[in-house]
């Protein structure tokens, strides 16, 4: 583990995260609590700053089939994995750095009783611990602006699919226009903060072997979404069911920057589908 590593390892990590998501859920259910499901819980286990939707863009890019084994890297406490093998019947492995993130991630597979098709695994996504050619297809979000050797990041993701296999993410960039603000959601500060240009990015997919299917600078796209997200926060706080059960009341800022940064032409929102060579 690079020092590096650790910081972003510490930046995330908190004790009792099931515990206080299951118990946030029963209280805004209430008497009429329904079960525990990946749907019921996706407003509190999909980390990244557009939630359910963003998830679902993805997936829409990855076209998983029924009984495929899928890679969610950098899956942090398995929402998406755990949306997506029940909605598509495929296999989930999550991997993730931070130990505290995996234990939640089990917990919850066991909670919405899972366990048997969502895998997690505790490592780096710079040094895949599967072997070659092992997954039918992969995705990561949100994962790849606390990873410095891009380069590295791009190859195992090539490494571990089969050949014809295709990779779906997306995640931050840099943006034109200088430095975004800080804290953001994966970052205090810009020692754990690794943005790429969509050039740069482009580049270090290619020199990776990967075949480019689609990639785009989504920016535009997404204002809409960060700019209502950010009024809401700013004029109403956080919401009752909402990320700060994992990330603590800091994620209200966090997403406020974020969007600012966005706005502002200081992030950009980058997303690819690429594939492994046949």
């Amino acid at each position: 583990m690079t020092a590096a590593g650790n910081k972003v390892r510490d930046h995330y990590a908190s004790e009792g995260i099931a515990a206080r998501i299951l118990a946030a859920l029963r209280v805004a259910g209430g008497s009429e609590a329904g079960p525990i499901t990946p749907d019921a819980l996706a407003p509190l286990d999909h980390f990244h700053g557009r939630g359910l939707k963003a998830t679902k863009e993805t997936v829409a890019l990855l076209e998983p089939l029924s009984g495929e084994r899928i890679l969610d890297i950098g899956g942090g406490i398995g929402g998406p994995a755990r949306w997506t093998a029940t909605h598509f019947g495929c296999h989930v492995t999550s991997l993730d750095l931070t130990p505290e993130f995996c234990r939640a991630a089990e917990e919850l597979n066991a909670a919405t009783g899972l366990s048997g098709r969502v895998r997690v695994v505790e490592g780096s996504a710079t040094d895949l611990p599967f072997d070659d050619d092992g997954f039918d297809r992969a995705y990561s979000e949100n994962v790849a602006m606390n990873i410095d050797d891009k380069r590295r990041f791009y190859a195992e993701a090539l490494r571990v699919l089969r050949p014809g296999a295709v990779f779906a993410f997306s995640h931050y960039g840099a943006g034109p226009k200088g430095e975004p603000d800080y804290p953001l959601a994966w970052a205090a500060g810009p020692g754990t903060s690794f943005l790429c240009s969509p050039e740069e990015t482009r580049e270090q997919v290619l020199t990776a072997g990967f075949e480019i299917v689609i990639f785009r600078d989504k920016t535009e796209e997404v204002l809409p979404d960060l700019r209502e997200n950010r009024r809401r926060l700013e004029e109403h706080g956080l919401p009752p069911l909402g990320l700060q059960t994992l990330m603590g009341e800091r994620i209200g800022e966090s997403q406020i920057n974020a969007a600012r940064s966005a706005d502002e032409g200081r992030l950009s929102v980058l997303e690819a589908l690429v594939r492994k060579p046949a």
